[in-house]
């Protein structure tokens, strides 16, 4: 004879799941209520050490860095404020981070990746164009104006471009407090040591003028 389980038995087996279930942030769930982070000691795995309770103050919960409009007087015409735990020490351990991303009209937050998070963002003004790019090399993107909101998973290859005639601005959040951020164009082009040519040559298919060209760009 077959067992039937009660209704309330597989009730209590969903809440379980659903209770115990590993963190969806990016970064290893905290054993205290607070880790402080100590700028001044170096960086350990996953982490800063945390700062003595006794030197917390209530200025450490609490963050005006994403106040000020960014400069974008530079050659992508954008600026990215970040405010991660490199910024804001009391996020340390916690996963989450925020980003302010200012645009000029026609700027562009270029072509990259957040190797250790998802990104969710809000258009707060203006009118951009947001794409990603999957592993399997699909490309998506929608034009989004203010209130809509995007989500990139995480190590996507992104952009954002403002196409209104308005600076745009948009806001960013993270499930890691320290996303990371590898950006195409300055990584290929503006590293140092530099990347030989002739990876690069190969890689565009392009002659050495054309990469010499772009890397007199990017300081490379």
């Amino acid at each position: 004879m077959a067992y039937i389980i009660p209704q309330s038995l597989i009730l209590i087996f969903a809440l379980f799941s659903l209770f115990t279930s590993p963190s969806h942030s990016a970064d290893p769930d905290p054993l205290q209520d607070f880790c402080i982070a100590d700028l001044k000691a170096p960086i350990s795995v996953n982490g800063f050490p945390c700062k003595p309770s006794s030197n917390v103050t209530s200025d450490d919960f609490f963050f005006d860095g994403l106040i000020k409009e960014g400069d974008t007087n530079n050659l992508f015409k954008s600026s990215v404020t970040q405010g991660n735990v490199l910024a804001f020490p009391g996020l340390n351990t916690l996963g989450i981070s925020m980003n302010r991303v200012d645009l000029a009209p026609g700027g562009l937050n270029p072509p990259h990746t957040h190797p250790r998070a998802t990104e969710s963002g809000i258009v707060v003004r203006g009118k951009l164009l947001v794409g990603l790019i999957t592993t399997a090399n699909v490309f998506y993107s929608k034009i989004l104006t203010a209130g809509e909101m995007f989500v990139v998973p995480r190590g996507l290859m992104h952009f954002q471009l403002n196409v209104g005639e308005e600076k745009a601005l948009i806001f960013t959040a993270f499930n890691s407090h320290l996303p990371g951020a590898d950006v195409a164009s300055l990584n290929l082009f503006g590293s140092k040591p530099s990347v030989p040519d002739d990876v690069l040559t190969k890689a565009f298919q392009v002659d050495k003028s054309v990469v010499d060209l772009i890397k007199s760009k990017f300081g490379g």
